[in-house]
């Protein structure tokens, strides 16, 4: 596959989102407005929090892969910092387009040790990686800015311990494992191999996360007609003040308590993984009636 075109069009969307970011953050340092953040009653402390969280895209040392920054937080803005905003998700939205079809794409490249000489990963982080940018957390660089449609009255934080589980049949699975080397992989595909015929499908999950929402009750009825909202808010909820402005009632969850007992519902999923490449479980037989 020839990088080139995928190299120069990542790079102007990545450059794009980035310049768009700073413009953002540097109008919120001058022109803040209102703002609430969690575990911070400090303003400028609670500012910097919040333009921390929508300008880091960027994979620091100790993060470990597929997380992103959570910041639970408001801010209310003047309609000329809103518009700003909307350009961040506009640019992020054009440098996934670009993106996403490269990462269900593999490539070989060269690796150190005894783990190859070569290994396979997405053309997209090969293209980062030759663009001097393998610290793009692209989650990060994705995950747009929840913009509020009109003022809220109030906001209730929820958080939730939650997985992405997505069903994927015995043949793609497979596939994946194609790329895959070592004894590992190569003891998953005579697994997948032994299984009957009848059992066509595992489920192929991601790593437990807190999924956080937000409850919003507008101060009046949004375009759309619409008086109260859900909507995912790990990143700062924004929105324009106007001339007459309220702060709204702003609820944080609870602190998490890591060692308290969970409620666990009753699974699909078999508890011990199928295979160990890649985490992939067999769903659980339904009793017999």
């Amino acid at each position: 596959m020839d990088l080139t075109l995928h190299r120069q069009r990542i790079a102007h969307a990545l450059l794009a989102v980035e310049s768009s970011l700073s413009r953002l953050v540097d109008a919120l340092a001058h022109r803040p407005g209102w703002i609430s953040v969690e575990g911070f009653a400090d303003d400028p402390l609670a500012l910097q929090q919040i333009c921390n969280a929508y300008s880091s895209i960027d994979y620091k040392m100790e993060d470990a892969v597929g997380s992103s920054v959570v910041c639970l937080g408001v801010a209310g803005v003047s309609s000329e910092v809103l518009k700003r905003a909307i350009a961040v998700n506009a640019a992020k939205a054009a440098f996934r387009e670009v993106c996403v079809p490269l990462q269900t794409i593999r490539t070989r490249v060269p690796v150190k040790g005894g783990s190859g000489p070569t290994k396979a990963i997405p053309v997209i982080r090969a293209v980062l990686r030759n663009i001097q940018r393998s610290d793009v957390n692209l989650l990060a660089a994705y995950r747009k800015i929840p913009i509020l449609n009109a003022p809220p009255l109030s906001v209730t934080y929820t958080r939730a311990r939650t997985r992405a589980v997505y069903r994927k049949s015995v043949e793609d699975l497979y596939t994946l494992l194609l790329s895959l080397e070592g004894p590992v992989a190569a003891s998953d595909r005579a697994r997948l191999a032994s299984l009957s015929k009848e059992e066509k499908f595992l489920a192929l999950t991601r790593p437990h996360y807190d999924n956080i929402r937000a409850n919003i009750v507008y101060s009046r009825l949004d375009a759309r007609g619409r008086g109260r909202v859900q909507i995912a808010a790990e990143l700062p909820l924004i929105y324009a003040t106007g001339r007459h402005h309220v702060p709204p009632e702003v609820r944080y969850p609870d602190p998490v308590d890591e060692h308290a007992e969970r409620t666990v519902r009753q699974a699909t999923l078999e508890p011990a993984p199928f295979l160990h490449a890649i985490p992939a479980y067999r769903y659980r037989s339904k009793p017999a009636k």
